[in-house]
């Protein structure tokens, strides 16, 4: 719903609609706005599905099972098992506050940006951000305007990682992302930290051709990094992938780095045992995972590592990018949201012209999904772990 109503006019990241279209009289209305809401509803629960059958259609991914033809996350994922409706139990939904007021919790962004030179005029609320974190936005006096997330947990543990991949992104000069002022904990003795981004103009139409071509770039950069510019999968502090932890220690070999860091780290996470014995045999058959990566030669580049339709907008005409889980890894890793990501032909047909499909991209898409479908389930459960467990098993074909 996020997802479709920031592409009709609703307000994206809540789950308010707009009712100036409604008539006037009080009593028509009441009785019209259940209406229009639940039509919203369900043109984004088709919309969702589109993206993922027109995705699997395009690259051939995944095994044709019915249990996958289910609306992504942004839709599904806000319910929780009794019915009912909980944000903080969303990975795609956010919560927007206006920051400055002693109950929005704004003081510690306030402080640091007065302190460093920064009049502050006006606050107010922000789309986009995550169900980890409350959003809002700071208005200077010269006009600048800022980001600003909080959560409750350390900025060690929530924004040093997001803070550190931005600024791995920015620096590879190919795609527009969000500059970083500041990090940090609270310091009034109230538990929680928060991050201070530029804060984008979203909105408007961009070519989906031109943000493939933008991907694409960004994937041949040479990473900043000294240890990924000379070749090794990873990252120099371990971040995290929506709340899971994500472990980013260096590994040499790109097979290693991804069944023990990722997928390996999942299965453990999980605590199943059918899982835990179909990873076994996973990979028993296919060698560590080696059989997959035959013929191709894979090189560390800067991968966004979370990209979804939430993650991405229009910002004067071109996609900007945020909210990431930077790690430097093979660049077809940075498709396993696709099924969630909405995006067409145009992109692919951009992201190709600078990067060709290499053999055996359909089997190993397949894997690469099972990662964030695993990740979904440690953090969601439900229906996820079906979904999981079919790709996983398909790797065995």
């Amino acid at each position: 719903y996020t997802s479709f109503a920031s592409r009709s006019g609703a307000s994206r990241g809540s789950n308010s609609l707009d009712s100036s279209f409604l008539p006037s009289s009080p009593r028509l209305r009441r009785y019209l706005r259940p209406v229009a809401v639940s039509t919203v509803l369900f043109a984004g629960c088709v919309f969702s599905l589109s993206q993922t059958y027109r995705f699997e259609r395009l690259v051939g991914v995944g095994p044709p099972s019915l249990a996958r033809l289910r609306p992504a996350p942004h839709i599904r994922g806000i319910f929780t098992r009794s019915g009912g409706m909980n944000v903080r139990d969303s990975k795609k939904c956010s919560t927007k506050v206006a920051l400055g007021g002693s109950g929005a919790g704004g003081d510690p962004a306030m402080k640091w940006l007065t302190e460093n030179g920064y009049e502050i005029v006006g606050s107010g609320g922000a789309a986009g951000g995550s169900g980890w974190a409350t959003t809002g936005k700071l208005m200077a006096k010269t006009g600048e305007e800022f980001f600003v997330k909080q959560a409750r947990q350390p900025a060690e543990a929530m924004f040093r990682g997001e803070a550190i991949g931005l600024r791995a992104l920015y620096d590879t000069k190919t795609i527009r992302v969000p500059k970083v002022y500041h990090y940090g904990d609270r310091t009034d003795g109230r538990d929680g930290s928060f991050i201070i981004m530029e804060s984008l103009k979203l909105g408007g139409r961009a070519s989906m051709y031109e943000f493939g071509v933008d991907m694409a770039k960004l994937h041949l950069a040479k990473p900043s990094v000294k240890e990924a510019a000379e070749g090794m999968f990873g990252f120099p502090i371990d971040n995290s992938c929506g709340a899971t932890p994500q472990p980013n220690g260096w590994v040499k070999d790109w097979p290693e780095f991804f069944r023990i860091r990722r997928i390996g780290h999942q299965i453990k996470l999980a605590r199943d045992s059918k899982l835990s014995e179909l990873w076994k045999r996973i990979q028993e058959e296919t060698d560590g995972l080696k059989t997959l990566f035959e013929g191709i030669e894979v090189k560390p580049s800067t991968l966004h590592g979370d990209l979804w339709s939430g993650n991405y907008q229009s910002v004067g005409g071109r996609m900007a990018i945020f909210d990431p889980a930077v790690y430097y890894g093979h660049h077809e890793a940075e498709w396993g949201m696709s099924w969630c990501a909405g995006f067409g032909r145009d992109f692919w047909e951009g992201y190709r012209t600078l990067i060709p499909e290499d053999p055996g991209f359909k089997k190993r898409a397949i894997l690469y999904e099972a990662y964030h479908k695993l990740n979904h389930y440690n953090l969601f459960g439900g229906g996820y772990y079906y979904d999981a467990y079919g790709l996983l098993e398909s790797l065995l074909d």
